[in-house]
């Protein structure tokens, strides 16, 4: 057996670990957070977490097993989509109806999906959900929402988990109606001989397969986009944190290689522009090198290579982000929200960011990121920048609650923010706490 270094030790001592924290049950508090039942959940001052529904210790009831996304259709309903599992056709499209004082009500309104993950309402009208392998539409209003499924784009990867890191299906719609897809990397650095091509690259990213990279699908009006696509951009690991500002901007969340040491590397915050290479799987970090691909040092420094805009904290995983344009929270007004979703202690949190006219977060002289049990720890890197926490109590306090693993961000009509933790199976609401 060969010998293992100590950081290999580490991450192995630290699985049961976090197998155990992910199983930790949340406490709810005596009092009520804006009329939704209080979750140990520390946050910014005058904010409160509310428990929508979901496990606790008074109640172990797991509805939902792997929740994700979030779209509200009225005051007092909206849709969550749910994975299921990571393998099979076990995931599901809930509708969740609910209000101040009353339990949530739950029905299923699709199930048999693969791993759906993103829900967004298109420019039609219609709801669009992202399947492994498609983007489909439905009417949730209908007698049988089964029976009104559509599938708009197919031919994705049937990315499935064993055979492929990055499975899920994220999309945005674009200003003028087009559809922009990721297509996550097949592999965490695509290294070895036989993912090589002749000329030296990456055939993964490279080749006729088109991975790690947003595909565009042209809008062809009256809801339907072209059955071809484009490859919009290149080198982009896993894309499924992408929102698009008012603007036009169109910002990708990254997350970043898996590499074993606790503080590398850096995560990413890109503006995704057309024709545009972000550097997987040749660079890391701002402008170095990946282990697997030591030769394209001068490539990644290079011109041709995009650089982040922004370094974010390493192995924070972000999954979601949106700009806050709410009433319930003045402070947090146009800042960009972003949930990081990562297990390690830097993740577990939702985060928002100062920005520019362009919806991009503005970057410090001296930026710092937080670090559970260890407050704010130095970048050493730039550009950065030092985001305002949410939810800085949200680490692993034994009887209390597991860390945080927040996926899917919505702002409501009244302008609380929703949040799913797919680890926990929750569905959380965010208000303000008088």
């Amino acid at each position: 057996m060969p010998r293992l270094r100590p950081a290999a030790l580490l991450v192995l001592c630290l699985v049961p670990l976090l197998a155990a924290g992910a199983r930790e049950p949340h406490r709810v508090a005596g009092d009520a957070c804006d009329g939704y039942p209080r979750l140990a959940i520390g946050t910014m001052r005058g904010m409160c977490a509310g428990l929508v529904l979901g496990p606790t210790t008074q109640d172990p009831t797991r509805p939902l097993r792997l929740p994700r996304s979030l779209l509200q259709l009225d005051a007092d309903t909206w849709l969550v989509t749910d994975l299921g599992a990571w393998e099979g056709a076990r995931g599901a499209v809930w509708r969740i109806r609910t209000g101040v004082g009353t339990k949530a009500r739950l029905d299923r309104v699709l199930d048999g999906l693969h791993l759906p993950h993103a829900i967004a309402r298109g420019p039609d009208g219609a709801i669009y959900v992202g399947e492994m392998s498609r983007i489909l539409r439905f009417d949730p209003g209908a007698v049988e929402p089964a029976a009104t499924v559509q599938t708009v784009i197919d031919g994705l990867p049937d990315n499935r988990l064993h055979a492929h890191r990055h499975p899920l299906s994220k999309f945005v719609f674009l200003p003028g109606g087009d559809l922009l897809v990721n297509v996550g990397a097949p592999s965490d650095q695509c290294a070895g001989p036989a993912l090589r091509t002749d000329e030296g690259r990456c055939a993964q990213s490279e080749g006729d397969e088109d991975a790690a990279s947003l595909r565009l699908y042209r809008y062809a009006g009256g809801g339907r986009w072209s059955s071809d696509h484009e490859v919009f951009a290149r080198g982009l690991r896993n894309s499924v944190a992408l929102a698009v500002h008012a603007s036009g901007t169109v910002l990708q969340g990254e997350n970043s290689y898996d590499f074993a040491t606790r503080w590398s590397p850096f995560e990413e915050l890109n503006i995704v522009e057309a024709g545009h290479h972000y550097g997987w799987p040749y660079c890391f970090d701002r402008d170095r090198a990946t282990p697997a691909w030591p030769e394209r040092a001068g490539w990644c420094r290079a011109a041709t290579h995009t650089a982040p805009a922004l370094l974010l904290p390493p192995h924070a995983a972000p999954l979601d982000m949106l700009w806050y344009e709410g009433a319930m929270f003045p402070a947090l007004q146009g800042r960009l929200l972003m949930s990081w979703h990562g297990h390690r202690s830097v993740g577990g949190r939702i985060a928002s960011f100062a920005v520019d006219d362009r919806g991009v977060p503005t970057v410090d002289a001296h930026p710092r990121f937080p670090v559970h049990g260890q407050g704010m720890r130095a970048y050493g890197a730039g550009p950065a920048a030092t985001p305002v926490e949410l939810t800085p109590g949200w680490g692993l306090e034994r009887g209390v609650r597991p860390q945080g693993s927040p996926v899917g961000l919505a702002v409501a009509d009244d302008g609380a923010i929703w949040a799913t933790d797919d680890r926990a199976g929750l569905v959380i609401r965010f208000a303000r706490d008088d």
